[in-house]
């Protein structure tokens, strides 16, 4: 008898409230990232006709500077590629999509695989040639977000070409979770600066505080450890514990996205989108 309950799985209900759970955090990150890809289109990418590109170096210092053209196009690049991937992420998770158009499914994933390897060799590229501005411990965590995200388009879309399908779909949640970086890295600080004000000794000017050493890593290893919990909960020798455990911290996600989407949008994203495009 026992080997015939372990070998029946865990409960119906656990697999029903995954997928819920999956949905809701998914439905709110696509909002959430939707809104922001906007905001780098109006902030960063209206700047450039604008001729204002300094304003990039408002929330990371040296973005921009006239005398590395070819480190700030790597950088122009990463955040186009960004909020393409911020818009199109969302879809390919869609099981609907997936089944009812394929042909569909397979153009955007294209797209957002190009885009995700762009926005992985743009920031790698500005690193090669300019560093970062909070020294070796970012640039060794940006360095290897990089090549995370380079990596992840790859295998994405080599087990897709192949017909591996399982191990394509693991992929593709691990390419979404670090998709989703630089938007992470905005609500980690506006929450932080929010909570404890811009003179907080978290935070330095050269990105050396405590705070800074963490967000160097934080914005891209814990989406990533979820993901991980996801893709094997969601298969069929997942233990109910573990469902559960992956339910409690999806929702849990879903619900902070949800108030901190609200946060930033009346307080800066909103404002910003409606400043450019409402000029236009």
């Amino acid at each position: 008898m026992t080997a015939i309950a372990e070998r029946a799985g865990p409960p119906e209900w656990t697999g029903a409230l995954l997928r819920i759970s999956g949905v809701a955090l998914v439905g709110a990150v696509w909002i959430s990232s939707a809104i922001f890809g906007a905001y780098i289109l109006a902030y960063y990418g209206g700047a450039i006709p604008a001729g204002t590109m300094e304003q990039w170096n408002a929330t990371l210092p040296a973005l921009y500077e006239a005398h590395t053209p070819m480190a700030s196009a790597g950088m122009g690049l990463h955040f186009l590629a960004g909020a393409t991937l911020l818009l199109l992420g969302p879809v390919q998770l869609i099981g609907e999509i997936r089944a009812r158009a394929p042909a569909v499914h397979r153009w955007i994933g294209r797209v957002y695989a190009f885009a995700a390897f762009a926005a992985g060799v743009g920031g790698l590229t500005f690193i090669l040639l300019k560093g970062t501005v909070g020294g070796w411990m970012m640039t060794v965590a940006f360095a290897a977000y990089g090549a995370l995200m380079v990596l992840a388009a790859v295998e994405t879309v080599r087990h897709a070409m192949a017909r591996r399908i399982d191990v394509h779909r693991a992929w593709a949640i691990r390419l979404f979770a670090l998709a989703i970086g630089s938007w992470l890295y905005r609500i980690g600080y506006g929450m932080f600066f929010a909570i404890g004000g811009r003179d907080n000794p978290g935070h330095t000017d050269t990105f050396s505080g405590w705070f800074d050493y963490v967000m160097d890593w934080a914005f891209f290893v814990p989406p990533l450890i979820i993901a991980e919990m996801f893709i094997r909960a969601r298969r069929s020798q997942a233990t109910t514990v573990g469902r559960i455990g992956a339910t409690t911290t999806l929702t849990l996600g879903a619900l902070f996205v949800a108030y901190a989407t609200y946060f930033f949008t009346v307080m800066g994203w909103g404002p910003a989108i409606l400043m450019r495009f409402g000029s236009a």
